[in-house]
């Protein structure tokens, strides 16, 4: 059989795409209870995947706290360096194995599931040849931030913290498309487990390397990268042996270097998509530091940084859940399915952003002694807090309209969406206010705000003007030439 037949055959499906049946569907069905079940299915992906994101995000966080306690220079280093890698490794990452949301997702939709391990094993090719370039990167580390103008002791001791994390990016690599390979199965619960898991064993490791082992302050890291290596081998054991992986994972294929091209394509704009919003927020610290009183305006920040993190891994689970069910709704030729999940998910993160908003606002002005006893630094914290809550709410919403987008492969467009949100209109508008008109950290979080609402309503409006048909059509031609490509 040559080529041109295989794509006829392929792209020539034995049951027609058919809006009738979903239509059809929605008039025999009760709307309620359609509604009811929709939600059922994205609390039940959201809450595992908000638990294993604050699991994960805590190992740093764990590191960070017991470096604390060998002194300031210690702490800024580690501090300085988790910073480092978050902008210029594990973002990147992250942002190109979502790509797998859209190949996993759909393919699980078209029941297409033995595609399913042929993508994540392409994923984990590219993800850890980007490793290479990446462990350079980390290694001159100290150099570079030297290079940026940052005090050198603080640069010296970071780039020595940096090193030793290393190996933890190629743990990282396979651990995220690990996720996206079960995310996009419903199968969340193990990843919850094993990140627990490893939280719990992480503090244990941390201890014995940082205070017992004589390592100091690099013995945090190399337990970062022990846990990390630990969180990915409990996820690939439990990929090969358990029976719920059987169709999904058939063993390793040659197929897998075929279609790299194809992977790349979207991955590099899913990269683009998540790193351009990623570094706008920490730009913003930077930029604080040129305030009058740079002090008091890095901590506060700082502070509003680590906060906004926190709250935001409730949006961050139910953009992974919405981003599941579109791709697999969209796979499985059901437009008005897909069309329903993202009208669900925004309803579900709007109550959420106002409620969490709510809290922010009503403790406002205690929370800041969780950071700090200096009475100024508690006030100003309570100042940006109600700043911070409506930039919760709007990130809630541009959250679920990325998960939206990633299901779709509108990896480009939200690329351009993020660049003209952030880069075009937020952060200008954010100097302006603070360097400008003198505002100071205000003005600059007051930027990030319009970025979020801007990135919503770009997304709202492409949503909005969505033909669900036209996705659905264009998700079977997706499968099918990623079916081809795999032949070929």
């Amino acid at each position: 059989m040559d080529m041109e037949e295989q794509k006829k055959i392929l792209k020539s499906p034995l049951i027609p795409i058919s809006q009738d049946v979903d239509t059809c569907q929605s008039k025999n069905g009760n709307k309620k209870d359609e509604v009811l079940a929709e939600v059922k299915k994205q609390l039940a992906l959201a809450g595992p995947l908000m638990t294993m994101n604050l699991l994960v995000n805590c190992l740093q966080v764990i590191s960070v706290m017991f470096v604390g306690h060998l002194g300031e220079l210690s702490l800024a280093g580690a501090s300085m360096a988790t910073s480092f890698a978050s902008v210029t490794g594990f973002s990147l990452l992250i942002g190109m194995a979502s790509a797998l949301d859209t190949f996993c997702g759909q393919s699980y939709g078209a029941k297409e599931y033995h595609m399913l391990g042929i993508h994540m094993q392409r994923a984990m090719i590219v993800l850890l040849l980007v490793c290479i370039p990446l462990a350079s990167i980390w290694a001159n580390a100290g150099q570079i931030l030297l290079f940026f103008g940052q005090d050198p002791e603080i640069s010296a001791e970071a780039g020595r913290y940096a090193r030793f994390m290393i190996p933890s990016i190629f743990a990282y690599a396979l651990f995220q498309c690990h996720v996206r390979f079960l995310q996009t199965q419903n199968n969340v619960l193990p990843m919850m487990v094993s990140s627990g898991c490893t939280a719990l064993a992480h503090i244990l490791i941390c201890w014995l390397l940082v205070f017992k082992s004589g390592l100091g302050n690099k013995g945090a890291a190399v337990a970062n990268a022990i846990s990390y290596w630990i969180n990915a081998l409990l996820l690939i054991i439990y990929v090969r042996k358990s029976p719920s992986c059987k169709k999904t994972w058939t063993g390793f294929s040659r197929e897998a270097l075929n279609g790299i091209p194809t992977f790349l394509n979207l991955s590099i704009p899913s990269a683009v998509m998540l790193s351009l919003e990623i570094w706008s927020f920490e730009g913003m610290v930077l930029l604080s530091g040129l305030l009058p009183n740079p002090k008091l305006e890095t901590s506060v920040l700082s502070i509003s940084l680590n906060t906004c993190s926190l709250v935001y891994m409730i949006p961050l689970g139910l953009s992974g859940a919405i981003s599941t069910r579109v791709s697999n709704e969209v796979g499985a030729r059901r437009p008005r399915r897909a069309t329903l999940a993202v009208g669900v998910s925004v309803s579900l993160v709007a109550t959420e952003g106002i409620i969490v908003a709510t809290v922010l606002i009503l403790g406002r002005n205690i929370w800041g002694y969780c950071y700090s006893t200096e009475e100024k630094v508690v006030k100003y914290v309570g100042q940006m807090l109600i700043l911070l809550a409506a930039s919760h709410f709007f990130d809630g919403i541009q959250s679920v309209l990325s998960g939206t987008a990633r299901g779709c492969g509108w990896q480009k467009i939200g690329a351009f969406v993020n660049l003209g949100a952030y880069y075009l209109i937020g952060i200008p508008t954010g100097i302006l206010l603070a360097f400008v008109y003198h505002i100071g950290g205000k003005g600059l979080w007051v930027g990030i705000i319009v970025a979020l609402f801007m990135q919503a309503l770009f997304l709202a409006i492409i949503t909005l003007r969505t033909d669900w048909g036209k996705e659905v059509q264009k998700a079977t031609d997706r499968v099918d030439n990623t079916k081809i490509s795999t032949l070929s």
